[in-house]
C-alpha cells in the first residue's frame, strides 16, 4: 500500500502524462477534418463495392487503407463493373485470379496525388524547372510486366523488356535493373487539347463509342473528379480499364502484323533485336521464382528510332513520358509482303541478304519517336524528317492507344523517300555501293533523297570504279585511287557532283537521245559541264581520253530519272593549254592564233602546268577566230603588222607583251562558266583583266537557247560560233567567237 506522499506523487505523474498526451495529440495527432484513406473513402461512397472486392483480391487493401504513400486512383464505379462483366471477359470478381486483379488495380493507380487541374501539367524534373502547364497527357502507373517467357534462337527463355533506348551503335542493351519499366496510362483533358490544338475528333478517332467530356481516361469518362483522400486523390470513372500492352506486346500478339513483326524481330543475319543475359535480373528472378533460369533483356538495335518495348520514353528527364510517347505505323501482312517482294528484294534473293541499314531504314520510316495525333499526320515527322504519308480514314485499319505509345495499323507502307527517290536506285542496289557511299559522304544523299527536290542522276557501277582504280577500305573508311589516299576525296567529290542535275539542268537531262551541254549541280552554283548526244556522254576527262560514256538504261523515280552509265565521269587532269593545243594543231585551225598568243604570254600562261596563271576555279575562254585576231592587230590591240594583220606571237617588247596580256585576260571570264543553253539571264561578268586600281573589266553575256552574244566596253558584239564551241577543259569551257572583244 502506497504511503500518502507516494500516492500524491503517482497521481501527479498520471495527471502530468495526461496533460502531455493531450498536447502531443493536439500537435501530432490526426486532424479531425482529414479525409480517410482511399480504401475507406471508396467504402463510404457506397458505389465502389465491386472495386473494393477487386482491391481485396489484388492484395492492395493494406496499401490503400493506410495513410502511407501518395496515389491517384482512376476508380471504376459499380455500374462500370456491371457493364464490364456483361461484356463477357469475366463473369465477376470471383472469375478474376489474384495476379490479374493486382494488374488491374495497379494500372488504375498512378504515382503521386494529382487533382484534375494538375494532371495536364508536365511535372518537369530537368534542371529543376518544376511544373509546365498544359503539356502532359500521360502518367506512370504502378503496373509493370516484369519477367515473361519468350523465344530466342536458342529456344525458350525468360526475358524482360529493355527499359531504355539503346544509346550505343551496337546491340549491348541499356537496361537499368532498378527501373521496373512501369507502364503509362493516357488521359485526355481540355486544357491539354487546347494547348496542342486538338479537338474531340482526335479522341473519338481512338474511342468512337465514347463521348469526349474534357476529362477522359482512355475510353472512360470521369464521372466525379477530385475525391480527396488521406493518401491520394480519386477520380471516379464509368468504365473498367484493363492494363494496356506496349507496342512490342501488341505487335507480337496480333497476327495481322506478323510480317512486320518478323522484320522488327530479326534474330539471324540482320539482327534488329537481341536477347542479352543480365546477371542482376537473373538473381532477382531466381529469388522470386525459386528456379535456376537465366534472364535475358530483350534489346532492340540502336539503329532503330526507339525500343518498342521501352515504357520510359526518352528518359532524358525522369518524367518526360508524361508529355510524349512513341508512335508506330505498322502495315498489315499483305502490304508488307508486297513491298518486301517488289522493293526491298528487288536486288536481293532474301531478307537475310539485305544489309541491316536497309532493314532498319524500312522500320524507322514507320517508327515516329514522338506522339502522332490523328489530326497531325502531315505535321509530325519521323527520324527522316518525313511526315506520316497516310490518309487517317482510308489508310488506317486499326488504331490503338497503348501503354508506351500510339499504334496505327495501315493497309500500305510508309512511302519513304529513301526507297522511292533517285537515291534509292543506288542505295538498294549492291552494284552501286561505292556511289551510295559517295552520295552520303558528300551530303548529296540529303538532297537527291528528297521526293520534293527534282533531280536527275547518273549512276556508275562499283565494277567500273574499281576498273578505273578507285577502291574503298571499309575498316578505315577511306577511299583510295590507285592505292593512294592523296587528293582522293577532292577527286571523288568532283566526280560525284558531275553526276547530279538540279533545276533547269535536270529538265535538260530528261531525254538524252538528243544532244546538248548541261551543267551539273544547280543554277545557283558552279559545276562541271557534260555533253551528251544520242545517249552518249562526255566530260572533260572523257574527251581527253577520246571515249564516251554510254547510257545503258534509265529508270524513273519519284523525284527524277536515273541513268545507268558505263564509265567514270572523270574530269581532265590537264591544264586548259592541253585542250587548246589539240584544237589548234596548225594554222588551218581557227583557234591557232589565240593559242600561239597564249602559250607565248609568260605573264598569263604557265607552260609547265599548261594553265592560265591565277585561274584555279571555274572559267570560260572566248577565243576569237584567226580573222578576228588579225582585226585586233590592225586596230592596235595586239602587236603585229597593222597592214596585213599578221600578229607577232613572241615579241619581247614590253609594250607588246602588255597588249597581249590585256587582250588575253579580257577574253577570259573569271569564276564563271557560260555555255549556249539559255539558262541564265543577260548579265555582266568579270573577266581576268583589271585596271591599275584593281577594278575588274566586264563583258555582257546574252545567253539564248541556241545562241550567245557578247558585248564589250565599246558596245561592240561578238557571237559564239556554236558548231565550234562547247569544248570541255578542267572547270573550263572553250568557245570560238566571230569577233574580238575590245576593252576600254
Amino acid at each position: 500500500m502506497l504511503k500518502p506522499n507516494a500516492f500524491v506523487v503517482l497521481l501527479m505523474m498520471v495527471l502530468s502524462f495526461g496533460c502531455k498526451k493531450k498536447e502531443w495529440d493536439a500537435f501530432y495527432g490526426r486532424p479531425d477534418d482529414l479525409a480517410p484513406p482511399i480504401y475507406q473513402v471508396l467504402e463510404q461512397r457506397g458505389n465502389f463495392t465491386t472495386l473494393l472486392q477487386l482491391i481485396d483480391k489484388s492484395g492492395y487493401k493494406q496499401t490503400l487503407n493506410t495513410g502511407a504513400g501518395y496515389w491517384t486512383f482512376f476508380a471504376p464505379n459499380d455500374a462500370a463493373f456491371d457493364a464490364y462483366f456483361k461484356s463477357g471477359k469475366f463473369s465477376g470478381v470471383a472469375a478474376i485470379d489474384s495476379s490479374t486483379a493486382r494488374a488491374m488495380v495497379q494500372y488504375m493507380l498512378i504515382y503521386n496525388k494529382f487533382s484534375s487541374s494538375r494532371l495536364d501539367d508536365y511535372q518537369a524534373s530537368e534542371n529543376n524547372t518544376g511544373w509546365t502547364e498544359n503539356e502532359a497527357f500521360r502518367r506512370r502507373t504502378a503496373y509493370y510486366t516484369g519477367f515473361y517467357h519468350d523465344e530466342s534462337t536458342q529456344g525458350p527463355i525468360v526475358a524482360i523488356a529493355d527499359n531504355r533506348n539503346n544509346i550505343s551503335t551496337s546491340l549491348t542493351g541499356n537496361y537499368v535493373p532498378s527501373d521496373y519499366n512501369n507502364k503509362y496510362i493516357t488521359y485526355f483533358k481540355d486544357n491539354y487539347f487546347s494547348n496542342a490544338t486538338l479537338t474531340a475528333a482526335d479522341y473519338n478517332y481512338f474511342y468512337p463509342k465514347s463521348n469526349y467530356t474534357g476529362f477522359n481516361v482512355l475510353g472512360a469518362s470521369v464521372v466525379t473528379p477530385d475525391i480527396d483522400a488521406e493518401n491520394g486523390m480519386i477520380h471516379e470513372i464509368d468504365q473498367v480499364i484493363d492494363p494496356l500492352p506496349s507496342i512490342d506486346e501488341y505487335l507480337k500478339t496480333n497476327p495481322n502484323y506478323s510480317s512486320f513483326w518478323k522484320i522488327l524481330n530479326r534474330l539471324n543475319t540482320n539482327n534488329t533485336v537481341q536477347y542479352i543475359y543480365n546477371e542482376e535480373a537473373t538473381q532477382r528472378y531466381q529469388i522470386l521464382s525459386k528456379s535456376s533460369d537465366k534472364v535475358y533483356v530483350k534489346a532492340y538495335s540502336a539503329l532503330l528510332s526507339y525500343s518498342p518495348n521501352n515504357e520510359n520514353f526518352l528518359k532524358e528527364g525522369d518524367n518526360d513520358g508524361q508529355k510524349d510517347c512513341w508512335t508506330m505505323f505498322a502495315p498489315t501482312n499483305s502490304a508488307v509482303d508486297n513491298y518486301v517482294q517488289h522493293t526491298l528484294l528487288r536486288y536481293y534473293p532474301s531478307l537475310d541478304s539485305v544489309p541491316l541499314e536497309i532493314i532498319t531504314d524500312f522500320l524507322n520510316a514507320h517508327m515516329f519517336p514522338t506522339v502522332v495525333w490523328p489530326s497531325k499526320f502531315s505535321m509530325t515527322v519521323n527520324s527522316f524528317s518525313e511526315p506520316a504519308r497516310f490518309d487517317p480514314i482510308s489508310d488506317v485499319v486499326d488504331r490503338k492507344v497503348l501503354s508506351n505509345g500510339f499504334f496505327y495499323g495501315t493497309n500500305k507502307v510508309e512511302q519513304a523517300d529513301i526507297f522511292s527517290t533517285v537515291f534509292s536506285e543506288a542505295y538498294l542496289n549492291p552494284k552501286y555501293t561505292f556511289m551510295t557511299r559517295l552520295f552520303e559522304s558528300s551530303g548529296l544523299s540529303l538532297l537527291i533523297g528528297k521526293s520534293n527536290i527534282p533531280v536527275n542522276i547518273l549512276l556508275i557501277p562499283d565494277a567500273v570504279f574499281a576498273q578505273a582504280g578507285f577502291t574503298y577500305n571499309a575498316s578505315s573508311e577511306e577511299f583510295k585511287y590507285n592505292g593512294s589516299t592523296n587528293g582522293v576525296p577532292d577527286r571523288l567529290e568532283r566526280i560525284i557532283r558531275t553526276c547530279v542535275f538540279f533545276g533547269n539542268y535536270k529538265n535538260e537531262m530528261d531525254d538524252l537521245s538528243g544532244s546538248g551541254i548541261v551543267k551539273s549541280g544547280d543554277a545557283d552554283n558552279e559545276g562541271e559541264y557534260i555533253k551528251f548526244n544520242n545517249n552518249e556522254i562526255w566530260t572533260s576527262g572523257l574527251e581527253d581520253a577520246g571515249i564516251a560514256a554510254h547510257v545503258d538504261s534509265s529508270k524513273t523515280a519519284t523525284n527524277g530519272k536515273v541513268y545507268y552509265v558505263d564509265q567514270v565521269l572523270s574530269y581532265s587532269d590537264n591544264g586548259v593549254g592541253y585542250q587548246l593545243s589539240n584544237l589548234a594543231p596548225d594554222e588551218s585551225s581557227s583557234f591557232y592564233y589565240f593559242w600561239q598568243l597564249l602559250k607565248n604570254a609568260s605573264s598569263v600562261f604557265n607552260v609547265s602546268t599548261n594553265s592560265i596563271i591565277g585561274n584555279t576555279g571555274f572559267s570560260t575562254l572566248f577565243v576569237p577566230t584567226n580573222e578576228a585576231i588579225r582585226s585586233a592587230v590592225m586596230d592596235g590591240y595586239l602587236p603585229g603588222d597593222k597592214l596585213t594583220g599578221e600578229p607577232k606571237f613572241n615579241s619581247t617588247n614590253v609594250n607588246d607583251m602588255e597588249l597581249v596580256r590585256k587582250f588575253l585576260q579580257y577574253h577570259i571570264l573569271a569564276s564563271h562558266t557560260a555555255v549556249v543553253d539559255g539558262n541564265t539571264d543577260p548579265a555582266k561578268y568579270d573577266t581576268d583583266l583589271k585596271d591599275d586600281l584593281g577594278t575588274t573589266y566586264q563583258i555582257k553575256v546574252q545567253n539564248d537557247k541556241d545562241a550567245m552574244t557578247l558585248t564589250d566596253d565599246y558596245n561592240r558584239t561578238a557571237h559564239v560560233i556554236v558548231a565550234q564551241s562547247n569544248h570541255l577543259a578542267s572547270r573550263c569551257v572553250i568557245h570560238l567567237i566571230d569577233n574580238y572583244l575590245k576593252y576600254n
